[in-house]
């Protein structure tokens, strides 16, 4: 009886996969012979476009993070006081998204602005308070991970002459140092680290996720 069931089972499966093979056979025929247009290219390549970046969840596609954790004027702010990538390398290290790199291997300097020897984008993680309504500007923190090293920070403070400075900036994902806002990180007080690598910002940044 298992013998006979083990046999049905695959000459179903054969079937399905003939099937399977028909119909695409025929989709390949039917687009050989009506080439899409321009509009269902571009409709193709949206779709495509929107599949791939669907794991950056929470941040939507085509959205800056800066931009959807502080909105416009403060994430502009946040561009224009980042420190520069010359005063980030620290004892050989530079800053690196903890994510991607624990090792020391993957954080050294390399040849191109930007990036570590092993091809890792220069990070920083960001915090702020907005203290505009108190006169006491706004208060951004840089977080600087380094592996084996931890943690560093660093505060700078923006008033209304530097958010009006940093109006003109046009954010984009791809300037340097990358920037990553600890308000939009998923999970961000459950990562683990090493003893020595423990966040000092561990439960004391809220959500800024607008979903």
């Amino acid at each position: 009886m298992a013998v006979s069931e083990r046999g049905s089972a695959t000459v179903e499966h054969v079937g399905l996969a003939a099937l399977i093979a028909l119909i695409l056979g025929a989709a390949v025929a039917l687009v050989a012979a009506n080439p899409p247009g321009d509009s269902a290219r571009r409709l193709g390549g949206s779709i495509a476009r929107r599949l791939a970046c669907a794991p950056r969840h929470p941040v939507p596609c085509g959205r800056n993070p800066l931009a959807l954790a502080y909105g416009f004027p403060v994430g502009k702010l946040v561009r224009h006081l980042a420190p520069p990538l010359g005063a980030l390398d620290d004892r050989g290290l530079l800053p690196v998204d903890f994510r991607l790199c624990r090792t020391n291997g993957c954080a050294r300097p390399g040849d191109r602005p930007g990036l570590t020897a092993a091809g890792r984008r220069v990070t920083l993680f960001t915090s702020v308070e907005d203290l505009r309504t108190t006169d006491n500007g706004v208060r951004v923190t840089y977080w600087a991970y380094r592996p084996t090293l931890g943690w560093a920070s660093s505060l700078h403070t923006g008033g209304p002459a530097d958010v009006a400075a940093a109006s003109a900036i046009r954010l984009d994902l791809r300037d340097d140092p990358a920037l990553v806002p600890l308000e939009l990180l998923a999970g961000r007080n459950h990562h683990r680290f090493a003893p020595s690598e423990q966040p000092p910002w561990r439960w004391r940044i809220e959500s800024a996720y607008p979903g």
